[in-house]
């Protein structure tokens, strides 16, 4: 099913995110995450896309296992980094042939070890030729973009970050999954930016319960995520005690979630890190509140 039919139909969209193994114990431990995540029936799962080769057929291979083995809906991101048109066009083709309707096209992040993105020959500069050229082949994948509340690291212009993303959407997204936030001003900012520049589709909120400070931040400060002062000194006074740092983690994305969610968010992303505990804490103390289904 596509995602975007889902809107309307259930209160708000739940979901997680994964990203490929790079070792078999890695996939075991990722599927271990999803069995336990399954039961809460999320409206779909994504899973990443990584710079490497076999990062990427590990991609194509998760969705099509989740959506076709497991049960769950699926949605495969998909980068323009070291892709020309024509093997961009046979993964869009192979994910179509394997049931695939749902894809996140991105620019993607410069591999590592550099420091400035350059597109491949014959291919793509920006993310928003990439959904372009998607539309253009005629497929029929619904597609997702990203947006980013406080601005892309590369450019922390809000203003023309919204620009930019109204040209990714004007290309031809359905909705959008918001880059990872911990001040809910910071989303309702964004939102308000979006909808004055024409932008109508539906704008999801992107999650990252913290449950390792150091990870957080350094986490935070690569894409350019904020950690207002409060939670930073909370975190601070926890330093060294994972059980409180992760009491804390799971008590401010409640608080986070619950206020998005009363405020007619559309639904909430996980970005889960592949581990399930904090995520479904969550969930389910938002399904007791009688916030989500």
């Amino acid at each position: 099913m596509k995602i975007s039919d889902l809107f309307g139909i259930r209160r708000a969209l739940v979901s997680f995110e994964f990203f490929p193994p790079k070792s078999t114990p890695g996939e075991t431990a990722l599927y271990q995450t999803i069995e336990r995540l399954g039961p809460l029936k999320p409206a779909f799962v994504s899973v990443t896309y990584g710079a490497g080769g076999s990062s990427r057929d590990k991609t194509i291979g998760l969705v099509t296992r989740i959506k076709n083995e497991i049960g769950i809906e699926a949605m495969a991101h998909l980068t323009c980094v070291g892709h020309s048109r024509a093997e961009l066009a046979a993964i869009l083709d192979r994910l179509g042939a394997n049931g695939i309707e749902n894809v996140l096209p991105l620019r993607g992040d410069p591999p590592q070890g550099e420091s400035a993105f350059r597109p491949a020959p014959d291919g793509f500069r920006h993310g928003n030729e990439l959904v372009a050229f998607i539309r253009e082949r005629g497929h029929p994948f619904c597609l997702a973009g990203a947006g980013y509340p406080e601005g892309h690291i590369e450019c922390r212009d809000r203003v023309r970050s919204i620009q930019h993303l109204k040209q990714k959407v004007d290309a031809g997204l359905d909705f959008v999954v918001t880059q990872l936030f911990y001040d809910n001003a910071d989303y309702r900012d964004f939102v308000s930016r979006a909808r004055a520049a024409g932008i109508t589709v539906p704008l999801i909120p992107g999650i990252m319960p913290i449950t390792n400070a150091a990870q957080i931040q350094r986490i935070a400060s690569l894409c350019g995520a904020r950690i207002p002062a409060s939670l930073r000194r909370a975190l601070e006074a926890a330093s060294g005690d994972e059980e409180e740092t992760l009491r804390i983690g799971v008590r401010e994305a409640i608080a986070q979630c619950r206020e998005l969610l009363q405020a007619g968010a559309p639904g909430l992303h996980f970005y889960t890190l592949n581990k399930s505990p904090a995520t479904r804490a969550i969930f389910e103390q938002l399904r007791d509140d009688g916030l989500v289904d």
